[in-house]
């Protein structure tokens, strides 16, 4: 149910300089790679895109109107994410210990970076609005089955931010990795990563007030 080549090839070019576009989830992810490593950083690429399926099922199944439709729903949903980005900031400026970047990247806590990507990018609902703009320009009504039309654009968006998105962080964890060399880096690398999640929740709080 994939669009003819000439609109799918119209549709990866599309997509690819949307994901490019550095955006909430990207400096999330960044911010993420830069803090615990490279694992830390794919597996938070994965929580994001699992947050972005519920997003692509919810606009094929038409719920993204919903959400479009209600100032009061775009607004709660905007204040849940920008709320839990400024708690993952200042969680982090409360970590004290000077634990090891090995250690920090481990096993333990890349449940916990799937779960806070997953968190990050459920409660953007400029993703819901954006899907629900985007992937519709690119149906075919006259051959039927819309919202499977929709799914199977949206999964192709996945495929294609996995790639995006996997790049960033291991551009950020590489250049982490040789400013880790450097001890001014480790003394303020704390505070450069808490202050970089409030300042996105921060935003994101500021984007709704203005927005009402």
């Amino acid at each position: 149910m994939l669009p003819l080549p000439a609109s799918l090839g119209l549709f990866v070019v599309a997509a690819l300089a949307l994901l490019l576009t550095p955006g909430p989830a990207v400096l999330y992810i960044v911010t993420r790679s830069v803090d615990q490593g490279r694992r830390a950083g794919f597996v938070s690429v994965l929580g994001v895109h699992l947050g972005t399926l519920v997003h692509i099922a919810a606009a094929a199944a038409g719920l993204s109107a919903l959400l479009a439709a209600s100032a009061v729903a775009f607004g709660a949903v905007k204040y849940l994410g920008g709320a839990y980005l400024v708690y993952l900031g200042v969680r982090r400026l409360l970590e004290r210990s000077a634990s090891s970047p090995v250690a920090r990247a481990g096993a333990p806590r890349l449940g916990r970076a799937v779960l806070d990507g997953f968190v990050v990018n459920l409660f953007n609902p400029k993703t819901a609005l954006f899907f629900l703009a985007f992937l519709p320009q690119f149906v075919d009504v006259e051959r039927g089955h819309v919202g499977v039309q929709v799914l199977e654009l949206g999964l192709l968006f996945i495929g294609l931010g996995l790639c995006t998105d996997g790049l960033y962080a291991f551009g950020a964890s590489t250049a982490a990795r040789w400013l880790r060399g450097h001890p001014r880096f480790l003394a303020g690398e704390r505070w450069v990563a808490g202050g970089m999640y409030i300042g996105l929740g921060v935003a994101a709080t500021f984007a709704t007030a203005q927005r009402k």
